[in-house]
């Protein structure tokens, strides 16, 4: 058992939560809306902190799953930001799928105040984190990863340190960049299946056995079928992990046609209104451009 906090209590970290303390670690939580904070202490225990720094205050671990680079600098720097009252010897693990330049930064800070910084974004989406089986991807020293991984795997199926500071940003990026490219053709088979009149449960059935195969292909395909898009990770939320991807691109000067391709496929999508629409709904573009 450890003492942690947890910073950002969204559908993600609200589960994330959940399981450490199912795990008998002492957990102290902050959310920028208390009403959430205080919800996830009645149904879970622990305590609810005021502040970021609050939380952060003689815990062995702090944990954070916010929304991108300008909410983790909310909660990490300034008087209120966790690193201003965390101990040296303490780690700080970042769940937040953000730029590997800002996880570079903080390690920096992290490591000129005498505690360790671990970028770890995850992959799993939302079931994921409900049912504890996240892939972790992790930039960091070897120590500090040493000390957050037992923690880490109450939620997760896998961890892995892949990398100095940043190295597990990069891996997410990479990660988004699959899905991407996987979805989009998943979409356009679907469609064109549908156009030429195939029963499509009965084609995935057969070519999801064959080099097709894909989680996407597994989980997806029904409910893309069915017009249904309310499972999982929001258009919203692929965009902004795509802008991430394609402004690191430019810096290290990879070719990413198919990403930004995709990137202004969801633009479509979100101009259609499906903002809070899963990825899969790539799909509903070209039902709308057919």
């Amino acid at each position: 058992m450890v003492k942690v906090a947890f910073l950002g209590l969204g559908v993600m970290g609200f589960p994330m939560a959940r399981h450490l303390a199912a795990q008998g670690h002492d957990v102290t939580v902050y959310n920028r809306t208390a009403a959430k904070a205080e919800a996830w202490v009645a149904a879970h225990g622990g305590r609810r902190a005021a502040t970021p720094a609050e939380a952060a205050h003689g815990q062995d671990l702090v944990m954070a799953c916010v929304g991108n680079d300008d909410d983790l600098r909310a909660v990490t720097l300034g008087p209120d930001g966790a690193f201003s009252a965390m101990a040296p010897g303490a780690v700080f693990v970042d769940h937040t799928t953000a730029s590997a330049e800002v996880a570079r930064d903080l390690y920096q800070a992290a490591q000129q105040l005498g505690f360790g910084f671990v970028d770890a974004p995850v992959s799993g989406g939302q079931a994921g984190a409900e049912n504890g089986q996240l892939t972790v991807m992790a930039g960091g020293d070897a120590a500090a990863f040493a000390k957050a991984e037992p923690v880490i795997m109450a939620y997760a199926k896998m961890a892995r340190l892949l990398g100095p500071a940043g190295a597990g940003q990069v891996a997410k990026m990479m990660n988004q960049i699959c899905i991407a490219g996987v979805v989009q053709g998943l979409a356009e088979a679907i469609h064109f299946g549908q156009q030429a009149g195939m029963d499509i449960n009965a084609v995935i059935e057969v070519i999801s056995k064959g080099a097709a195969q894909s989680w996407q292909m597994e989980n997806r395909h029904k409910t893309m079928t069915e017009g249904k898009f309310e499972f999982g990770f929001a258009v919203d939320w692929m965009r902004k992990d795509l802008g991430i991807v394609l402004d690191a691109a430019r810096e290290n000067g990879a070719r990413l046609p198919l990403t930004a391709l995709v990137d202004q496929f969801y633009a479509d999508v979100q101009a259609m209104g499906g903002n809070r629409w899963d990825t899969s709904s790539l799909i509903a573009r070209l039902a709308q451009k057919g």
